[in-house]
């Protein structure tokens, strides 16, 4: 009775993670059978339509969550914790990229993917004028600082070149050339939304009692957020599902994807798993002297939501959740840190954009001398922090180093054959080094911040409080106490 008792206690307490595994089994192995049946199109958009419902519940509450977890938990924090935060953030964010874009690298080098092709794919329509490195930055910079931050809400500043078209007086002749503009892109700014609340919320904090009004709202809003987040995710199995069996049963040719193409995924597949399973725990475990792999296991419903939903910020809530109830992290610092990572870090993406770059040099037939290989990986590890969080973003990362470097870009259609499986991997290599991050931070910062609910003063009024209610026991007030330690994230047994 006693085993059973604790069987049926592990199931209630994975009961999301069993039907989310077996929401991706269930969607990989419907996906192949009804693959050779060519099912339509329309076909395919009801059964992907689930799919589409899940991540459209899951964004719609991305900009808001962001917005009150980063202005709660940056009110919390004095100046000089909140700058040691960022920093220590950034440097890992930064290292982390660059480690993907160096095993991206070192990948290439041992399997050479694409030697054995001898002809290019036909050419796809891609855009005839790409941005150039300079311009990816510069829109970076571009939306840190947002000049409107309703817009920055849905909308983000991207480069685009408009098509000039002029006729030569003297010979006739048509002359197209390319003006650079400034345009927008779909999809949340969210690393100029964090600057502009990371600023609010300090305001807030520096204004005291006058400032406390607005922190007790978003710190209500944050929770609430988070409630109704947790609801929707009770549908990830059925999302799963749906987005999983999608992807199977669009592939077309499985011949190119297991031979022209395999030798690559493979590369970036060992890459990825070595990032994951041996490089980052390593890394974690120096720097947090924190078992790295019961670290993944409190994660692992962020991972395969991640995996499924190949955008990292529909799982902040998961991660939030992971971070700071599963593992102990400051709330303040892990709802800083994690938007801040989804916005900058890419370490997974860094590894991918850097192999596939190399490979398409290789695959159009000519093998990457030492100095395109050097200057791939620098940029891979640049370019890294720009990425969109949203579905094949790398691809158009791909794109700008490949012009760059005068490398063809025509055998980029090769990579959309395998990027539902790519994508999808290297999305749950991002959401860990976010998770990472957090707890990385956390470690470095905990003892430079002050206890959660408390400040200078208000010491004194929680012993005039216990002592002034003559109704509460010894025992009550020490359980108050003990209550308080935990949500610090210092103590997380009660």
């Amino acid at each position: 009775m006693g085993t059973c008792d604790k069987i049926n206690a592990i199931i209630r307490n994975n009961l999301s993670l069993i039907l989310t595994l077996l929401g991706v089994a269930l969607g990989l192995g419907v996906g192949f059978a009804i693959r050779p049946a060519h099912p339509s199109e329309s076909v395919l958009m009801w059964l992907g339509l689930p799919g589409q419902l899940y991540l459209r519940l899951l964004k719609m509450m991305i900009v808001p969550l962001v917005v009150c977890s980063v202005i709660s938990g940056t009110s919390s924090l004095d100046p000089k914790a909140n700058g040691k935060i960022s920093m220590v953030s950034f440097v890992f964010i930064f290292s982390t990229n660059t480690i993907g874009a160096i095993l991206g690298v070192l990948a290439f080098i041992a399997f050479k993917p694409g030697n054995s092709n001898q002809k290019l794919v036909a050419k796809s329509s891609l855009l005839s004028r790409s941005v150039e490195t300079q311009d990816i930055f510069a829109d970076l910079l571009r939306n840190l600082v947002p000049d409107n931050l309703f817009e920055a809400s849905f909308q983000q500043t991207v480069t685009t070149y408009v098509p000039i078209t002029t006729l030569n007086a003297t010979s006739n002749e048509t002359i197209t050339s390319f003006k650079r503009s400034s345009g927008f892109n779909r999809g949340p700014n969210l690393i100029g939304l964090i600057f502009a609340c990371t600023l609010l919320g300090i305001a807030a904090a520096s204004l005291r009692d006058k400032g406390k009004p607005v922190i007790d709202f978003f710190e209500s809003s944050t929770q609430i957020l988070i409630a109704v987040l947790r609801w929707f995710l009770w549908t990830t199995p059925l999302g799963v599902l749906s987005l999983i069996l999608v992807a199977v049963a669009n592939i077309k040719d499985i011949g190119v994807i297991f031979g022209d193409l395999g030798m690559h995924v493979l590369a970036v597949t060992v890459a990825l798993l070595l990032q994951q399973l041996v490089i980052m725990p390593i890394l974690y475990l120096a720097l947090t002297k924190r078992n790295p792999y019961k670290h993944l296991a409190a994660i692992s419903r962020a991972l395969l939501t991640s995996f499924a939903a190949t955008s990292t910020a529909v799982v902040l809530p998961e991660m939030l959740h992971a971070c700071e109830v599963k593992l102990g992290a400051d709330r303040r610092i892990a709802r800083f840190v994690i938007p801040f990572s989804i916005a900058l870090s890419a370490n997974g993406s860094a590894v991918f954009i850097a192999c596939s770059c190399l490979f398409i040099s290789n695959f159009t037939g000519t093998y990457p001398s030492a100095d395109i290989i050097a200057t791939v990986g620098v940029l891979s590890a640049l370019a890294a922090l720009a990425i969109p969080s949203v579905p094949s973003a790398s691809i158009v990362t791909i794109l700008m180093i490949l012009t760059t470097l005068l490398i063809p870009v025509e055998p980029i259609a090769l990579l959309l054959a395998v990027e539902f499986f790519l994508d999808r991997l290297r999305t749950a290599s991002n959401t860990m080094g976010h998770t990472m991050g957090a707890m990385v931070t956390h470690t470095f910062c905990k003892n430079t911040i002050r206890p959660l609910g408390s400040s200078p003063h208000d010491s004194n009024e929680i012993k005039l409080e216990i002592s002034r209610d003559p109704s509460s026991s010894g025992y009550g007030s020490k359980a108050d106490v003990r209550e308080e330690r935990n949500s610090n994230g210092v103590q997380t047994c009660t």
